[in-house]
């Protein structure tokens, strides 16, 4: 199919799961914070498991193509894989400056990061056996992890990102062998960090994926939109991903009207094409989003395109993102009868 349509990551988890202000107020966390759930203890987890078969429905009525488990059991895109690794002293955290510069408590390294056992193993066998389509899930990035983290052990932020890679790509092999589709590492810091990015992200990146044979995705975006409200024009890093071993590169152009042209650098890639705006609390009409997806396609052939929210809907109030879902469905749905048509 010419633009399939799916998530990023992340949908909007219920106000009878989490603590949706809470959650706000406490930006992305990147240590553990169980005082954000408001299910018990002993219910949690059957709570998280009901609240991933909702998630799964509404993308499935939205008309999704690829379908995620949307993250529902995670407080953060990236804490729940991050704070499961050994070598982490997780009682005694450190702090980190956010993208935004705000000290955050972090996990502090303090021994040989090593995975002990699959983390989203589980997470992925019950979206394959709750749907029938594609299946995504997402992992947290080697090089964005060692940015999250107070490195007391390696001393060198290299070899800290290259021992994230070897866990990550233990993960992503399981992922594959359980079933997924498609997995995704997300790399924020990619961009909030570039310089560094550049030194040792894409080693860091390729080691991660040495050996996996699926499809593989790599997100790069500006940060969520509830948080952080300024967008540039264009990415610091993104074309140094030309030849990275990952098959698709996700971007957002939705909010930040990003010049397209820099696609063209990336001739190999399949792209997910930001074309929500998680800014705006308003449904996109679908001709907005046809549009947005035709400006994509001015510099990469359709067959290389999919079509996506700039980042995660997390922070969305679930009714906007359900029919943002189906804005955007709607929209590849018009431009793919004009490639037809053509």
């Amino acid at each position: 199919m010419l633009l399939p349509t799916t998530l990023v990551g992340s949908y909007p988890q219920p106000d009878w799961l989490i603590d949706r202000a809470e959650l706000l107020r406490q930006r992305v966390p990147r240590i553990r914070m169980p005082a954000l759930w408001r299910v018990p203890p002993q219910w949690l987890a059957q709570a998280q498991d009901d609240a991933t078969v909702l998630a799964i429905r509404e993308q499935e009525r939205a008309g999704l193509d690829i379908v995620t488990d949307g993250e529902i059991r995670r407080e953060s895109y990236s804490n729940r894989f991050a704070n499961a690794l050994e070598g982490l002293d997780l009682e005694r955290p450190g702090f980190a400056p956010s993208r935004t510069g705000l000290p955050t408590p972090v996990p502090r390294v303090v021994g040989p990061i090593r995975r002990r056992h699959p983390v989203e193993v589980a997470d992925l066998k019950f979206l394959r056996a709750h749907t029938d389509r594609k299946v995504k899930i997402t992992l947290p990035g080697p090089f964005t992890m060692s940015q999250q983290a107070l490195d007391e052990h390696y001393g060198d932020p290299r070899r800290l990102a290259l021992a994230y890679a070897d866990a990550v790509n233990g993960e992503v092999r399981d992922l594959f062998a359980a079933g997924a589709d498609i997995v995704q590492l997300d790399e924020p810091y990619m961009q909030a960090a570039p310089e560094r990015a550049r030194a040792f992200g894409v080693e860091a990146l390729d080691r991660a994926l040495d050996g996996v044979g699926g499809t593989t995705c790599v997100h790069l975006c500006f940060g969520y939109a509830a948080l952080v409200k300024e967008r540039p024009s264009g990415y610091s890093f993104l074309p140094e991903l030309a030849h990275a071993r990952c098959s698709q590169v996700s971007i957002e152009t939705a909010q930040a009207g990003l010049d397209c042209s820099v696609l063209r650098r990336l001739p190999e890639k399949t792209f997910l094409i930001g074309v929500i705006d998680l800014a705006d609390p308003a449904v996109e009409p679908p001709q907005t989003v046809a549009a947005r997806i035709r400006r994509a396609l001015e510099h990469v052939p359709a067959e290389r395109v999919v079509v996506a929210p700039d980042c995660g809907m997390k922070y969305l109030p679930r009714d906007v993102a359900a029919g943002k879902l189906r804005a955007m469905v709607a929209g590849a749905r018009i431009v793919r009868k004009e490639l037809g048509a053509a």
